[in-house]
């Protein structure tokens, strides 16, 4: 009879250090995660910093340049308005065109150079909100006074609805008119025959919405996701013909999210569109 064998343990501590290898290469795995990981965020700190200055650089060169700009803008206008109003003398049929002309190039210049400032002040944090109680029909009457000196085109009719059953809103009407003024003039500028209607609605979940409407050239389903954003613009003859800065879109949408609203468009080719701020 054989005598009992001792038990080996080379089997297990073999195991054993087998698994105390794969700790430790586990945990220096984990170390080198953990150091790429703080070098990410550090890099990532540095990349947020490097976008706050860019973005405090591009405003303060859109503030500056705006401002600069203006002036000399300004001083062309109220040249051209002077020799439209023949201070200095009559003016034959082809210069009163083309200072007409000059007159209009500035005009648009001024409002690019106007979207521009408002659009750095948005990115830079820089718009208040100055909020109070005001009424529906002093906003429309004030927007009615505004766009009467503009209406050339006798075969477009600028109609405001008598808000009926829109209680007060408390809000910035300023940065509300600004949206509406957007949305009008873009209508008026693509609609050649029809109207433009703006009106105010209460909805169920007891929101306000301001719209205006038109029955000009319409939107294509392809462009509409494209028009809030900025210098967005239309291929179309009349947008060839009717160049605008592209922007005023964009600054309306902007000031909605400031004001805690919406912007939304509904449209249909060579029917009409309606912009809506809720």
């Amino acid at each position: 009879m054989n005598p009992p064998q001792e038990p080996t343990l080379q089997a297990p501590q073999a195991s054993l250090e087998g698994s105390l290898q794969q700790v430790e290469g586990l945990q220096t795995e984990l170390e080198e995660t953990n150091r790429g990981v703080v070098a990410l965020y550090a890099e990532l700190d540095m990349q947020a910093v490097r976008l706050r200055e860019a973005t405090e650089l591009k405003s303060r060169f859109l503030a500056y340049m705006s401002h600069e700009f203006r002036t000399p803008l300004v001083a062309i206008l109220s040249l051209c308005r002077l020799l439209l109003d023949r201070v200095d003398g009559p003016l034959t049929d082809e210069q009163q065109s083309q200072v007409s002309l000059m007159q209009n190039s500035a005009s648009e210049l001024i409002e690019m150079v106007n979207d521009l400032l408002d659009l750095a002040k948005v990115d830079a944090g820089r718009v208040e909100i100055s909020a109070e109680w005001f009424e529906m029909v002093d906003l429309f009457s004030a927007l009615r006074g505004m766009f009467k000196p503009v209406l050339v085109n006798p075969d477009v009719a600028l109609i405001f609805e008598e808000p009926s059953g829109v209680p007060s809103l408390y809000g910035d009407n300023k940065k509300l008119s600004q949206i509406l003024r957007n949305f009008i003039s873009n209508a008026l500028k693509f609609t050649m025959a029809g109207e433009v209607r703006v009106t105010a609605s209460l909805t169920a979940d007891d929101t306000i919405t301001f719209s205006v409407s038109d029955t000009g050239i319409g939107i294509a389903p392809e462009h509409q996701h494209a028009i809030f954003h900025d210098f967005a613009q239309i291929d179309s003859p009349i947008q060839k013909r009717l160049r605008g800065t592209g922007l005023g879109l964009s600054l309306s949408r902007r000031l909605a999210q400031l004001l805690g609203g919406t912007v939304s468009l509904c449209s249909e080719v060579n029917t009409g569109s309606t912009f809506s701020v809720t």
